[in-house]
């Protein structure tokens, strides 16, 4: 029989009750692209996110909660991305929300968010929130404020270097969200530069020979060809380039696909000469703090599981993107959608991406997207990405590790 006056006995069952609250585990959910077309990147970001969570539970977790991640395969399936958030706030009761990866399986998550007031964290959308305007919607990829136009300046800043100045300029990529927005965004581009557009076109994106769409291009003349594709194709158009000997001044553009380890030793010596966007390359100029440890660590997990075996392209961003949820919780104390997202919007982030902060659409405030060369390629192994001198940093300045090669068809070998 307990003695202890009530107002004791009553204090140390709130006491009992409020401690064992503060050890349920702090639950982050999300789906992710772990099959499907985008399966393998999805894996390596899931990973990163791991290794996050596992960081801060070593320090004693958010919050003096451990951290659990809650995520479900959306198959990179659009369509199943509603029912797996729903899921996640309804059944799970996840304290938190971030995205998948990719523009097409975050634009189907916003609307949950918007309707739940959650904050939202995502991963390399080009552009989703733009018909929403969600003013809790954050993005980690560093486009800048106005993401589809600043994906692709670089292409064509890169290009209006040369002399004489390009004139023409011929526009490709798939019938699908994300080229759609970079195509866009290079239009906007193309007329700030005066270019006169010869040829612009989608193709289906089942196609699967890229040679008639490169011959097609090639009979214009274009002294520009710019590219907005997913990974499939981005080989395909390569491949096809080499094989037609595409003729033109410069090549290349928003191709997703060639940051992976897989296709740059897939297509080895056929990268180069090919100009393309980047958020992460080994070269001296590129020394974010933190990020060489990061891969460090990274590298030799992913080898393991047989995921992207460098790590440069999504990785090091997924990390970043729980640092920067971690750090607005913990200075927040509590959590509070509506102030975590406010402390986000308020703040600079100190990542292994460097520094971030946003824009009040929760686009990055100032863009950092690359725009590098790939040269020098001799073979189709992995250490030669390792080193700097192949992915020569053309854009933007601050970043710059060398000076554009041109025209294509002469630095093609």
């Amino acid at each position: 029989m307990d003695r202890r006056h009530p107002s004791v006995a009553a204090a140390l069952a709130l006491a009992v009750s409020f401690s064992a609250v503060a050890q349920e585990p702090l639950k982050i959910g999300f789906s992710m692209s772990l099959t499907g077309p985008l399966g393998g990147n999805g894996r390596a970001a899931l990973l990163a996110m791991q290794m996050w969570a596992e960081d801060v539970n070593t320090k004693g977790g958010l919050l003096g909660r451990p951290i659990r991640l809650v995520y479900y395969d959306d198959q990179t399936n659009p369509a199943n991305v509603p029912g797996l958030y729903t899921k996640l706030l309804d059944i799970d009761k996840v304290d938190l929300i971030v995205s998948s990866y990719g523009t097409n399986v975050i634009a189907p998550a916003i609307p949950i968010a918007m309707q739940r007031k959650m904050a939202f964290m995502t991963l390399f959308g080009t552009n989703p929130n733009a018909k929403f305007k969600y003013d809790r919607y954050f993005q980690i990829m560093p486009n800048g404020p106005d993401p589809a136009v600043g994906l692709t300046k670089g292409f064509f800043e890169v290009a209006m270097t040369m002399d004489p100045k390009p004139k023409t300029v011929a526009l490709v990529g798939a019938d699908a969200e994300y080229p759609h927005a970079a195509l866009e965004g290079a239009r906007t581009n193309v007329k700030a530069a005066g270019l006169q557009v010869l040829y612009d076109k989608t193709y289906p994106m089942s196609t699967t020979d890229f040679t008639p769409i490169v011959r097609a291009i090639q009979a214009t003349n274009p002294d520009l060809v710019f590219v907005a594709s997913y990974p499939p194709d981005s080989a395909g158009i390569v491949r096809a380039a080499n094989e037609v000997a595409l003729k033109t001044r410069q090549f290349g553009g928003a191709m997703i696909g060639v940051q992976y380890a897989t296709l740059k030793t897939q297509l080895g010596p056929l990268l180069n000469g090919v100009v393309a966007w980047e958020v992460y390359a080994p070269e001296p100029t590129i020394k974010f703090p933190g990020v060489e440890e990061f891969l460090a660590r990274y590298q030799p997990l992913a080898a393991a599981q047989q995921l992207d075996p460098l790590g440069f392209f999504l990785p090091p961003y997924a990390y970043a993107m729980m640092q920067i949820v971690g750090e607005a919780v913990q200075r927040v104390g509590k959590i509070d959608q509506a102030k975590i997202a406010e402390d986000i919007h308020s703040h600079e982030f100190t990542t292994v991406v460097g520094n971030v902060r946003f824009a009040k659409n929760g686009e990055w405030a100032e863009g950092r997207p690359l725009y590098v060369q790939y040269r020098g390629i001799r073979g189709n192994g992995l250490e030669e990405w390792k080193k700097p001198g192949h992915e020569v940093v053309l854009w933007p300045a601050r970043w710059k590790s060398g000076d554009l090669l041109h025209p294509y068809d002469q630095h093609r070998k």
